[in-house]
């Protein structure tokens, strides 16, 4: 049992091939991807700097950060434990997102 579950979470399903045009799209726009996810964590990490609200913003920025490190993981290569390290992030993204606006940014409908 525990042996399939090892062969399933690290299945491969697609790896970069530099040769390939449409690799090199789908691995570009990963790159960017990851930037941009790193990028709103600098954006998160900044507004507690400047407001210092809650430490929630500090895992908010931090789980921004880390979505971006696996965009730029899956621009080498798609595995089945990265698809469920990404939904487990998305959710805890959602999750700390309601938190930290409902409950220190009730005015803000953005980041």
């Amino acid at each position: 049992m525990w042996q399939l579950l090892q062969d399933i979470l690290s299945k491969q399903w697609w790896v970069y091939d530099p040769s390939s045009s449409l690799h090199a799209a789908y691995h570009w726009f990963n790159v960017a991807e990851g930037a941009l996810w790193c990028f709103l964590g600098v954006i998160v990490a900044r507004r507690f700097l400047l407001n210092q609200r809650s430490l929630w913003e500090v895992a908010y920025a931090v789980a921004f950060f880390l979505f971006g490190i696996s965009d730029f993981v899956e621009a080498q290569g798609l595995y089945t434990w990265l698809i469920v390290y990404k939904a487990l992030n998305l959710l805890l993204l959602i999750l700390l997102r309601g938190h930290v606006l409902k409950r220190h940014y009730p005015e803000s409908h953005w980041i």
